[in-house]
């Protein structure tokens, strides 16, 4: 299985924008000819947590981002994992949904560890897919110290992120010398193949610092995309 990560560059609360990103970026990926994609948190509008926001751009598991995204696997041939404001009778989560090469869901994740005004999931699930078994965790999931007794023979872990530092950001020495690890031991105690791709943020009020990485179970880095850059990584799984 053919893997990757697109830091997609992400212009605050400007879906159409970052959509049509994403298809030049999906055309660039096409050429490695990829069996799954995997974008970061929130992926067409930015990670936003204000109210007036979240209610405005959120929308129901099968609503139009899953129409948009659907097209899109089906145009390129490609699986999908993508992040978006859920809207549900309880409120709103920040998810993520998993289709597959057809455009037909196979799961959607709602975020466990989060903040208000978000409402927080409940647990994690295994996804059995062409690939084998999957999971997805979304950002500060990955942090969780219960969260591997939810997974079972799981291969692969989709962790999609929209992550910035407080003052500079991106900030290269902090990454070299403290955030990286951070990434590598939480893959570690996970013991599980981890694949993390964070948002690149298109202007100073979103300073989310790009990159993405592959982490073996034993918390090895595999393969990186560069700090503070929307660069692909492309990763063969076998």
């Amino acid at each position: 299985m053919k893997l990757c990560l697109i830091p997609l560059k992400t212009k605050l609360r400007n879906p159409q924008v970052n959509l049509e990103r994403l298809r030049n970026r999906l055309e660039e990926a096409s050429h490695f000819r990829p069996d799954l994609i995997c974008l970061p948190e929130c992926t067409l509008t930015g990670y936003l947590y204000e109210q007036e926001d979240i209610r405005h751009f959120a929308e129901p598991a099968r609503g139009p981002t899953m129409q948009k995204m659907a097209e899109l696997a089906r145009s390129f041939h490609v699986s999908l994992c993508y992040g978006f404001l859920e809207s549900a009778a309880e409120g709103i989560y920040n998810s993520a949904s998993l289709m597959d090469k057809n455009g037909d869901l196979l799961h959607t994740h709602r975020k466990v560890i989060e903040k208000r005004p978000f409402e927080c999931g409940e647990s994690f699930k295994g996804i059995d897919t062409e690939f084998g078994r999957l999971g997805i965790m979304i950002c500060g999931d990955l942090f969780g110290e219960d969260a591997k007794k939810y997974f079972e023979d799981i291969h692969l872990v989709l962790a999609p992120m929209s992550r910035c530092f407080d003052g500079l950001s991106p900030d290269p020495e902090r990454w070299q010398h403290e955030e990286r690890k951070v990434y590598l031991s939480a893959a570690q105690a996970l013991g599980i193949p981890t694949a993390i791709v964070n948002t690149f943020g298109d202007n100073a009020e979103d300073t989310s610092f790009g990159g993405a990485l592959m982490i073996d179970r034993k918390g090895r880095l595999l393969a990186e995309s560069s700090h503070g850059s929307d660069e692909l990584l492309i990763w063969e799984m076998v």
